[in-house]
């Protein structure tokens, strides 16, 4: 279980651009959720994965995983349990290792540091497998260099990397924003099957509305650090995006746009 108690976070405090963007804010994510969250620009989206994650410091509050708080871990340290794939393709990965390469360290991922090789050849079926499992035809460029892939070859080997070692939580970031339709398409089902059949719990940020209708099993709108909507099982599966665009034009309108 994921959760966020009491969130506080003040950006630029003290200063005449100082700005509180969560106040009292809490969020909680059940084992097994695979939550779709959305909201225009600056409601707190990206924020709170990097809170999730320990990317930028809370003023106030706790976050949990698994009953334990984690506010003093560092985010290489809450990356021992969980997994993040970002917006840019080029993040996450090395574009001059080989896809081999790339799985091998994601595959060391929290072990200990040692003067050890780093390649392990009795894992490289393994590899073929995870990456078979795409259907892409990755499987066979294990030693093709990531920069050489494309922007959605290596969102999908981002993906398996990820989820290479037992983690607690997938992070996906807008993970489809820089693709193209066709692309994005691709990614977004290979992300839901690779997220059932790990059984997964994920949260999943996105602009794209008709994704996070879909996709997943809970769906949360987020306004200027405040949770607006959250749906879930059979309130989710009836809610159209018509129903998402009205409460956004709501909200729009609300802001003299």
């Amino acid at each position: 279980m994921l959760e966020l108690k009491h969130i506080s976070k003040i950006y630029n405090p003290g200063l005449v651009t100082e700005m509180c963007l969560f106040d009292d804010f809490n969020f909680t994510v059940n084992d097994g959720e695979f939550v779709s969250v959305i909201g225009s620009n600056g409601s707190g989206k990206t924020s709170m994965l990097n809170i999730i994650c320990g990317s930028i410091p809370v003023n106030a509050g706790e976050v949990l995983i698994n009953g334990k708080c984690v506010n003093k871990k560092k985010d290489f340290e809450r990356y021992a349990y969980i997994g993040r794939v970002y917006q840019n393709p080029s993040m996450g990965n090395c574009p001059n290792m080989t896809i081999l390469e790339n799985m091998s360290l994601a595959d060391n991922k929290g072990k200990p540091f040692g003067l050890s090789f780093a390649l392990n050849k009795k894992r490289y079926d393994f590899y073929r497998e995870q990456l078979a499992s795409l259907g892409l035809g990755l499987e066979d460029k294990l030693h093709v260099k990531m920069g050489s892939l494309s922007g959605g070859q290596r969102q999908a080997v981002s993906l398996i990397m990820a989820t290479l070692t037992p983690i607690d939580f997938l992070i996906l970031d807008e993970h489809t924003a820089a693709l193209d339709p066709k692309t994005a398409e691709i990614i977004m089902e290979l992300t839901d099957k690779v997220v059932k059949q790990k059984k997964l719990t994920a949260v999943m940020v996105t602009h794209n509305l008709r994704y996070a209708v879909e996709y997943g099993t809970r769906l949360v709108m987020m306004d200027r650090g405040n949770i607006i909507l959250d749906k879930a099982g059979e309130d989710k599966k009836n809610t159209s995006i018509d129903d998402i665009l009205e409460i956004f034009n709501k909200i729009s309108i609300e802001c003299g746009n």
